[in-house]
């Protein structure tokens, strides 16, 4: 079983805008972030610690300048914590392992998906591409991609 941690090498491997955003509790600029227009299928993972967060098949534009997706891929990588901060009520979204701030979930997503919105900061995110599943140690996770034609 994968192990997935925050640690020092990996909090030093950061940019500094990913380190603002998941060690500082920043916020990226909207429709500023690598993968808020991406399309390509393949798996987002917390840039820090590795966990697997959100699949491509529950990313949507949901047109905040975010990724946005509709549900974690696993509900135990993802912490929802209240957060009053800016003078509003809202939940923020932490990569459980990690402890990264990777965003903030609302309810405005779509109906006929759940009604969740997660939206996320792009900074607190690495893309693993569907073919680079198995080479990068997530091959557990191709069966979610697979299409009723290719099984």
């Amino acid at each position: 079983m994968t192990r997935y941690k925050k640690s020092p090498d990996a909090i030093a491997r950061l940019t500094p805008e990913q380190f603002r955003v998941t060690q500082q509790n920043g916020t990226e600029r909207p429709f500023s972030g690598d993968f808020d227009g991406h399309k390509e299928v393949g798996l987002y993972v917390d840039i820090v610690s590795g966990e697997p967060l959100f699949t491509s098949m529950d990313k949507f534009d949901s047109g905040c300048g975010w990724p946005s997706f509709t549900k974690p891929v696993q509900d135990d990588h993802v912490n929802e914590l209240s957060d009053q901060t800016h003078g509003m009520i809202r939940t923020e979204v932490r990569s459980a392992h990690g402890d990264s701030h990777l965003g903030h979930v609302f309810p405005d997503g779509p109906a006929d998906r759940g009604g969740l919105r997660y939206c996320i900061n792009s900074a607190s995110l690495r893309f693993v591409p569907v073919d680079e599943l198995e080479a990068e140690g997530y091959g557990d996770y191709a069966h979610l991609f697979q299409t009723e034609e290719s099984q």
